[in-house]
């Protein structure tokens, strides 16, 4: 089986994963564009910076002006709802919201790159809650095994073989994702491929789900439009 990715691939994620600060969550047709940053946390509480404006503090369950709501924080994280869907953040982790052309009837979403250049994002597998690092090198979606198993996912059903990693030959599932989604598009019966290890730091927006889009970069924005 072509695990759809090279093992210098997997070793480069894992050196920079690590160091990527920025999560952005992309929203279709929600309110306008905004921008959430979390500069300070407290238990059911916290400090947010909301479009560039003045820093603000929020109690758990309270809603800003913009619609951005407080679901609940600790000393750690603070878990916000834009839209209604819910986005964790810690300090330094920015949320981002952007509108998708309403008159085009096409499902679109806009992405945002980070100070390195990299397009992170936070979408869902089978609905549940993933981050998503863009790679036009990867073959197929492929997470950690950590992953697939917070996700529910029985990847040990899947098809089996091995291949070489930064920590030594691990074996990898190839497996058929049901529904993946960001922002407004979504894509149903998508190839994955888990690797049977924890040392992948971020899952992979691979080509089989990329391949389904139109993709334009303009700069530090990408924009994916759903081609099928």
């Amino acid at each position: 089986m072509a695990t759809g990715f090279m093992a210098a691939d997997i070793r480069s994620h894992m050196k920079h994963g690590s160091a990527l600060a920025a999560i952005f969550l992309l929203m279709p047709l929600a309110a306008p564009a905004a921008d959430v940053n979390v500069i300070g946390l407290f238990n059911g509480k916290a400090v947010l910076v909301i479009g560039g404006g003045k820093p603000r503090t929020m109690a758990a369950g309270e809603t800003s002006p913009e619609g951005i709501r407080l679901v609940s924080a600790t000393s750690e994280s603070a878990v916000v709802e834009i839209g209604g869907r819910r986005q964790t953040l810690t300090p330094g982790h920015n949320a981002y919201t952007t509108a998708a052309p309403a008159d085009t009837g096409v499902a679109s979403v806009i992405l945002n790159a980070d100070a390195r250049g990299h397009f992170v994002t936070t979408g869902t597998i089978n609905g549940a809650t993933i981050q998503f690092l863009v790679d036009t090198g990867a073959t197929a979606i492929t997470l950690s095994s950590s992953d697939a198993r917070r996700l529910g996912i029985n990847y040990l059903a899947g098809s089996r073989a091995q291949t070489q990693t930064a920590n030594g030959v691990v074996p990898v599932y190839k497996i058929k994702l049901d529904t993946v989604r960001v922002g407004g598009v979504t894509a149903n019966n998508v190839d994955a491929v888990i690797i049977e290890s924890n040392a992948l730091p971020i899952a992979l927006l691979g080509m089989s789900f990329l391949n389904r889009m139109e993709m334009k970069r303009d700069g530090l924005t990408m924009t994916l439009t759903k081609r099928y």
